[in-house]
């Protein structure tokens, strides 16, 4: 017999890294507002401070960098009364249940995850212990809201399959279903955004050319301009999306365009047919700075006031913890700590 009921609820987060680029608000911020605007289901947003600190992170950027990030969200649309919106280290809940996910989870489950090998490199022997077992974590952010689903880009599905992986295996463990199984959630035109220099690379703020990326706190003539010198090639749009295979300059620029716009990727190439990127980049600045200005001024606004946003995180944290307390405290019961 079931122990809980578990109704539909929305949870994903992002990590305070600094520096907001266009994949993030595509593939994640603007996806977060509408999930929260359509309103058929309670929304769960997190700054995931803890996971930041897997690699050294210097306190003071950290601390600006989750209030940039927590800006960055209520700019983009996340409205903290309509979304639970907190950083993850001020609900206890999170570590705690991660704990228990450390001892579900197979040291052969963190091995195989990708992500891992591709930060740690050659050097795994010398990376922390937090950066190889993280994904625990991660499941314990999701699974201590008994979240059902989880909007993410392509590269975090694996994420999510480990979770399913460790709701299954304690649920298997201990005779219970009180864990749901989440379902990850990849939809969009952009949900993931490439360099505007490769077409080949995800856009990343790490990048060392600043003209690869749009950030959230480019102006409007920064963005114009990093959009006008994006390479394409010197080809055409063609009349089909099957057209721009094996041009992935020119699909990423179709993308993005789909994305800011609203429409599919196949309604974009239709429109622009026949025409060169020198009319083609020039509506998609047009559209950026349309849609990315107002989100580059309101975060600076927001910034100006560092103590409103404390005082939403603060809040957020209250209602994150009234949900998280409980289900803690039944999955201690659950392995049978004593006193939980």
């Amino acid at each position: 017999m079931a122990e809980v009921v578990h109704t539909p609820r929305v949870f994903s987060g992002i990590q305070p890294s600094g520096g907001l680029t266009l994949g993030n608000y595509l593939g994640a911020l603007k996806r977060f507002g509408e999930t929260q605007d359509r309103g058929d289901m309670p929304t769960i947003y997190c700054i995931v401070d803890m996971h930041a600190i897997t690699v050294w992170q210097d306190p003071e950027k950290l601390n600006r960098a989750t209030r940039e990030l927590t800006a960055g969200f209520i700019a983009s649309g996340i409205d903290p009364t309509k979304s639970i919106l907190f950083n993850q280290s001020a609900v206890p809940g999170h570590a705690q249940l991660g704990w228990i996910f450390n001892c579900v989870a197979r040291l052969g489950w963190m091995q195989r995850m990708t992500q891992f090998k591709d930060k740690a490199g050659k050097n795994s022997e010398n990376v922390s212990l937090g950066l190889f077992a993280y994904p625990a974590l991660m499941a314990a952010d999701i699974l201590v809201y008994h979240a059902t689903h989880v909007p993410v880009g392509e590269d975090q599905k694996q994420h999510v399959e480990l979770t399913r992986d460790i709701a299954i295996k304690f649920n298997n463990d201990y005779g219970t279903d009180f864990f749901p199984v989440p379902e990850p959630v990849i939809e969009g035109a952009a949900t993931r955004v490439m360099s505007l220099r490769d077409g080949t690379k995800k856009m990343s703020k790490s990048d060392p050319s600043d003209m690869s990326r749009i950030n959230l706190t480019d102006d409007a003539d920064a963005i114009a301009k990093k959009i006008k010198k994006a390479k394409t090639d010197p080809e055409p749009l063609p009349e089909t999306l099957e057209g721009l295979e094996g041009r992935p300059e020119a699909r990423n620029l179709v993308n993005i365009y789909a994305a800011l716009s609203g429409k599919t990727a196949d309604e974009v190439v239709a429109e622009y047919a026949g025409q060169q990127f020198g009319t083609f980049k020039p509506a998609l600045a047009d559209l950026a700075v349309e849609r990315l200005s107002p989100i580059s001024s309101e975060m600076s606004r927001l910034m100006q006031d560092p103590a409103e946003i404390d005082r939403i995180l603060a809040h957020g944290a209250e209602q994150a913890n009234a949900i998280a307390e409980p289900i803690v405290r039944r999955a201690y019961q659950i392995v049978g700590m004593v006193g939980a």
